[in-house]
């Protein structure tokens, strides 16, 4: 489908998408695999601050404005003032360079592989009945999902790796 392989993480807000990202990326980096995440935000943001010269630039009409020391880049595009941006663009633009796996947090409404994850506890629908695209859920509970649907657990970060690298990655490199 992409190359490299895309791989989301759908839920409702504070389901815990980011946090469990940030205990996958270092197992699935452990297996020499580089990753680059997505996230989409559905609110207003600033990654620079009013007082620095990229902000100023920006604010002066300069876009995109790129910002680089011998330790990391940033990249600051105005966007225009459309209903929804789509995964696809976002893709597009990224620098893939070397990279096994984005994995992307947010998008889940668009069709790429997913997975979704679950706490019953908040009393959120369940994604997978709607979204043919979601190829396994993680929760914290036990859930009746469909046979062909994995499950996994959402406490266990180590078998969501597992479950990437030896059937998700596997699976797109076929």
């Amino acid at each position: 489908m992409f190359s490299p392989a895309v791989l989301g993480f759908a839920a409702a807000s504070g389901t815990g998408k980011t946090s469990l990202l940030t205990k996958i990326i270092p197992l699935l980096k452990a297996h020499n695999l580089q990753i680059g995440v997505i996230k989409h935000s559905h609110h207003d943001f600033e990654i620079d601050q009013s007082d620095k010269d990229s902000f100023r630039l920006r604010e002066a009409g300069a876009t995109p404005v790129m910002l680089v020391s011998r330790y990391r880049r940033a990249i600051i595009s105005e966007l225009p003032a459309v209903l929804d941006i789509s995964l696809a663009e976002q893709i597009a633009a990224f620098p893939k360079a070397g990279l096994d796996l984005i994995l992307v947090e947010g998008f889940r409404h668009e069709p790429y592989p997913k997975i979704e994850l679950c706490r019953p506890s908040l009393g959120k629908p369940l994604l997978y009945t709607e979204d043919p695209s979601i190829i396994a859920i993680a929760s914290d509970e036990p859930l009746s999902t469909p046979p062909n649907l994995p499950s996994l657990d959402l406490n266990d970060p180590q078998s969501i790796a597992k479950f990437i690298i030896e059937i998700f990655l596997e699976r797109e490199r076929d």
